[in-house]
């Protein structure tokens, strides 16, 4: 084991990298919204699973299942397929946040409440994907079955790290994953928007006061997360090229786990947090064999929670500076 290790670890690490970009881009959605309403979002996964279905419906719709592509085509139908999910994601959190938690919130229910609302929510899009619009929208009379989707690009080997090969696919994913977050730091950071999200997080009564619109805020807050939910759904059916009604079940709590990780309500914390959780997980995984990366993964989140609650870098997103 300790040798499979050591002959792969470049390979582990590419590929620890490249699905932690994903988990990081579905992280931030339940960062930010637990650092503005100290809510888990549970219902995120389902926001990440419907992002991998919008990419797949522009392919369809459109005509894009006629790849590989090359060149300036690829750019446009790749640029095309990431704001068909980003858009199908975002539009959902918008949805769900008005109606499954804006009526508890004015009602003043409690966080419990919004969390039970939250897994009833999770459920009922996993139920209306299997049992409606797989069926009638993609052709599967067998709505819990994998759908695949088709490739969009030649998958080939840039270049190699030791034993890891580095595929264009895989460096893509990383690379968006940088610039997202980047650019989403700035957002929250030097923007209007984003002074009233972080005054919003640290002190609600304070910055209605001060003239903050807080509804403004949290749908702006939501759909934000949504689009990084979209872009990772997207992501992840280039690179695995399959989705499913609970795709985002399992990798929406490994998202969880990586937000926890790298300290939930903090956005730098979910990018690190998700690199740290994917390159951890496929270590493991090379150790123990491939069947126990998600019992890698659910482990070192109680372990996280048991020792150091406030993850590796522990700053909310209260506290961020301009």
């Amino acid at each position: 084991m300790l040798h499979d290790f050591t002959s792969q670890f470049w390979a582990n690490t590419v590929d620890g990298l490249t699905v932690g970009s994903i988990y990081a881009l579905v992280a931030l959605g339940y960062t930010m919204v637990y650092g503005v309403l100290r809510l888990i979002n549970f219902a995120h996964s389902e926001i990440f699973m419907i992002g991998t279905f919008g990419g797949l419906t522009l392919i369809q719709v459109v005509g894009f299942d006629n790849g590989p592509y090359t060149g300036i085509a690829l750019v446009g139908v790749l640029l095309a397929c990431l704001v068909a999910s980003m858009v199908a994601s975002g539009g959902a959190a918008l949805l769900l946040e008005l109606i499954a938690y804006r009526p508890l919130r004015r009602k003043g229910a409690s966080r419990l409440a919004a969390l039970i609302s939250a897994i009833g929510a999770s459920l009922f899009l996993q139920e209306l994907f299997a049992t409606t619009v797989i069926p009638h929208f993609f052709g599967h009379g067998g709505g819990r079955d994998p759908i695949h989707v088709p490739d969009l690009m030649k998958k080939e080997t840039l270049f190699s790290i030791g034993s890891g090969d580095v595929r264009n696919d895989k460096l893509l994913i990383f690379v968006a994953a940088i610039v997202m977050m980047i650019v989403l730091d700035r957002f929250v950071n030097a923007s209007k928007l984003g002074r009233g999200i972080r005054a919003t997080a640290q002190d609600p009564e304070t910055a209605v006061l001060l003239g903050v619109n807080i509804d403004r805020v949290v749908v702006v807050t939501f759909v934000v997360g949504g689009l990084m939910a979209g872009a990772a759904g997207f992501f992840f059916a280039l690179l695995y090229q399959q989705t499913m009604f609970n795709i985002g079940f399992i990798l929406g709590i490994k998202a969880f786990t990586a937000a926890v990780l790298g300290g939930i309500g903090n956005l730098r914390g979910a990018l690190v947090g998700g690199f740290t959780l994917g390159l951890i997980e496929n270590y493991g995984g090379s150790i123990f064999g491939s069947e126990w990366k998600d019992v890698i993964a659910f482990t070192l989140l109680v372990v996280i929670l048991l020792f150091r609650p406030t993850g590796i870098l522990g700053e909310s997103l209260q506290q961020a500076r301009a």
